[in-house]
């Protein structure tokens, strides 16, 4: 099966100036010229958590898996430069899904001027699993990194935020343009992307950054799927809750000081909408602030991968 999808991928995959020996090696060569730093990330998805494999065209799916290693380049203000593939497939049908997740990558590849280098496949009796590892070339004004919020800075997040499972979770576009233009154009002190839920990812940008923060309820721009969501009589939950802590929505949280924020929010100098949410504090913690103007705190909900100490 390996030496088919090889031979497959090598019909497929567009070349890559990056790229000096890919695929049939034991490892890739790439020429990073130009590249003083970069940044590595890898995430691994799988079936039954991060989609429903038996729900859902393939294509969908790699694209996805991709997408989300894309959105953590953008977390960092990183442009991609290549990356690897590793799949564990079924072993039923397993090639041509291997040639569906790939069939969903390839577009979204060439559109951020990725290369993709190789990887491995193996397979088992178990479900799909796919965890991808990307280069990202760091810009002149460095990596955005968690660590760096103060006092006074303004939350800003892009797009708008909840009820992800409604489709957008697989099909998001990540915000890597808008990151690298956003930290060219303006000063930001810190950055990531919100994958798990904003309350949880910014109670983990708070951690780094040693401070608190308060978001303003009435702020928080909450997606019409949050909405839907909340609709359905077995939900149960709010809009703002959804949005609060829903995850998968992979946009941009920002901490920006307070005369780039004002920048930045009057020129909206990129295609996706720009939101001030509220401000960065002294007090360790995280509040939300009520219209009324009530602050309360506000436990960080999300998604968390947990496992059995059993």
């Amino acid at each position: 099966m390996e030496r088919e999808l090889i031979r497959w991928l090598r019909d497929h995959l567009p070349p890559h100036r990056s790229l000096r020996l890919g695929l049939g090696d034991d490892a890739a060569v790439l020429n990073m010229a130009g590249v003083d730093e970069c940044v590595i990330t890898v995430d691994m998805l799988t079936d039954h958590v991060d989609f429903e494999l038996a729900e859902v065209d393939p294509r969908r799916v790699g694209r996805k898996c991709l997408a989300a290693n894309l959105s953590d380049l953008a977390a960092m203000a990183a442009r991609p430069m290549a990356g690897v593939v590793a799949l564990c497939l079924p072993r039923q049908g397993g090639l041509e899904l291997a040639k569906g997740l790939f069939e969903g990558m390839i577009p979204l590849a060439e559109q951020y001027e990725l290369a993709i280098a190789g990887g491995d496949t193996n397979s088992w009796d178990g479900p799909l699993a796919v965890s991808i590892t990307l280069l990202g070339g760091v810009t002149e004004r460095g990596p955005l990194r968690r660590g760096g919020a103060q006092p006074g800075d303004r939350i800003v997040v892009t797009g708008s935020l909840g009820g992800s499972i409604l489709g957008r979770h697989l099909d998001f576009e990540p915000r890597v343009r808008e990151a690298i233009a956003l930290h060219a154009r303006y000063e930001l002190h810190a950055g990531m992307d919100i994958s798990d839920g904003l309350s949880l990812d910014l109670a983990r940008m708070l951690e780094e950054s040693r401070c608190g923060a308060v978001i303003r309820a009435d702020a928080v721009p909450v997606s019409d799927d949050a909405r839907r969501l909340s609709q359905h009589p077995a939900d149960g939950v709010t809009p703002l809750n959804h949005a609060l802590s829903d995850g998968e929505d992979f946009e941009l949280l920002l901490a920006v000081p307070p005369v780039a924020a004002q920048q930045m929010l009057a020129e909206q100098s990129v295609d996706v909408p720009l939101t001030d949410i509220g401000e960065f504090v002294s007090d360790a913690g995280l509040w939300i602030a009520e219209a009324d103007g009530v602050r309360r705190p506000l436990e960080p909900r999300g998604w968390e991968h947990r496992l059995d100490n059993r």
